[in-house]
């Protein structure tokens, strides 16, 4: 498999910032008034926060919106961390001429600040993010747009994301697709959404990259497991 480009999500995939994202969603809803469903909420992580706010407060999507960015900003350094490895796996691919990009529904100010602090800036080529496109995830203009700065081609490019967002924009963008287990989406979810394969661990992406017999092996001892599990339940 030769792989040219690999582009991310950010949050959920390889910044640890779902705590604060639900910790900001939990004081705006709370403040406003506004009635808390967990599974309803998470589920629209991915989304750019104007249709959030658009969907959840109507008229006061304004309101929503600015509360959202002060506690978003007052506790981002607090609750935002990596995932395990994530800068390794990207100076790895770096080396070995992989391009890389990250392409998310938050806004330019939430992801530079959370790429800057992360040291993600280091080992990204482009970022796209919700305000450098008008039409969003899960339609592939954002994920098109990137591949088009790096003068990429879909089926050299890889789109990496733990929701089934980013899962509906990479195909629809023509590219393999690579969900994470350790995002918002569960792994049952992801494999009903039958991306190109799922990764436990970044290692599992390095295998992929190889198109190796042991990723190949992996992907259907997991399978047999669960038809196994299932047999005898």
């Amino acid at each position: 498999m030769c792989i040219q480009v690999a582009l991310f999500d950010l949050d959920g995939t390889l910044a640890d910032s779902l705590p604060l994202i639900k910790h900001t969603y939990r004081r705006v809803f709370d403040e406003m008034g506004i009635p808390w469903g967990n599974e309803d909420v998470m589920r629209w992580i991915g989304r750019p926060i104007v249709d959030i706010a658009r969907h959840f407060a109507g008229e006061r999507a304004e309101e929503f919106i600015q509360r959202y960015q002060h506690h978003y900003h007052r506790d981002h350094d607090r609750y935002t961390r990596l995932f395990p490895g994530t800068l390794e796996m990207l100076q790895n691919l770096r080396t070995k001429g992989i391009q890389l990009g990250i392409v998310t529904s938050k806004g330019k100010t939430g992801a530079w600040r959370t790429v800057n602090f992360t040291g993600l800036d280091r080992y990204i080529d482009v970022m796209i993010t919700a305000h450098d496109v008008e039409k969003h995830k899960p339609l592939p203009d954002p994920i098109l747009k990137a591949m088009e700065i790096l003068h990429a081609q879909p089926h050299r490019t890889v789109y990496v994301g733990d929701s089934h967002f980013d899962i509906q924009a990479g195909r629809a963008a023509g590219t393999k697709t690579l969900g994470v287990t350790w995002g918002i989406t569960v792994r049952e979810e992801l494999e009903r959404l039958k991306p190109d394969g799922l990764l436990d661990c970044w290692g599992d992406l390095e295998q992929y990259l190889k198109g190796g017999r042991i990723w190949e092996l992996k992907q259907w001892l997991k399978v047999t497991e669960k038809a196994l599990k299932g047999n005898y339940d």
